[in-house]
């Protein structure tokens, strides 16, 4: 899987990509659907564990927890059973939880705190091996943000006892928090990327999920898409 899977100067992909999504009536998928998680539930599986990812104990999502899993690589590089799925920016987010590298499993849960904190996620259609993606934060001021791609795999996929949204690729916008934000940063941030699609992903069941932090890493807001056929809403 190549190091660099998202294109910040992607401008005709993206703009091709979202031209799609609007002319072609497939769906749309943005966060304005539906309600939007207080909490979520992530799960890490090591790729190099090939019993974990159908563990019938494995953790269940309850009322408005969103479920994220992410296969840590391990010790067996691509001869690991589930290094097809592995994303080396799970090993960032562990450190980021301050988390140790699972042997075979790890589930962490947070809620998101109380904040006037909101994101918009919208997705384009796919083209070629590209999505476009945008996130919008209102209002401006805040910490890391993680936008990740992921994949609704129902349950059964691999013989999952559960229904994942497993990782396929990861963007965190450079933001610069550190110093004075504009008057119009302020008031939100805004921020458009094509995101590549690894191979092997459906990408009918794309869909775009968004945490954002304050500077010591507690949760302010979480966000995802939902997809509806044109003409719905």
């Amino acid at each position: 899987m190549p190091p660099n899977r998202f294109r910040s100067a992607a401008a005709p992909v993206l703009a091709l990509a979202c031209a799609l999504a609007a002319g072609a009536a497939q769906a749309v998928c943005s966060s304005e659907t539906g309600p939007q998680p207080t909490a979520l539930l992530e799960r890490f599986v090591s790729a190099d564990c090939d019993s974990c990812w159908s563990d019938p104990a494995t953790p269940k999502a309850t009322g408005r927890e969103l479920a994220i899993d992410w296969i840590v690589p391990g010790t067996r590089g691509d001869d690991a059973p589930l290094a097809k799925g592995e994303t080396r920016e799970a090993l960032a987010r562990l450190e980021a939880l301050r988390r140790p590298v699972p042997a075979r499993t790890d589930a962490v849960r947070t809620r998101a705190e109380p904040s006037p904190q909101r994101m918009r996620l919208a997705q384009g259609e796919p083209l070629n091996d590209y999505i476009g993606t945008s996130i919008e934060l209102r209002p401006g001021a805040a910490g890391p943000v993680w936008l990740l791609l992921v994949e609704e795999l129902p349950a059964g996929t691999e013989g999952s006892p559960v229904a994942r949204n497993l990782v396929r690729n990861v963007f965190r916008p450079s933001w610069d928090f550190k110093r004075p934000l504009t008057r119009a940063e302020q008031v939100k941030l805004y921020e458009a990327r094509s995101m590549q699609i690894p191979d092997g992903t459906h990408r009918e069941r794309l869909r775009l999920v968004a945490v954002a932090e304050d500077a010591r890493g507690h949760i302010k807001a979480i966000s995802r898409t939902q997809c509806e056929p044109e003409g719905t809403r």
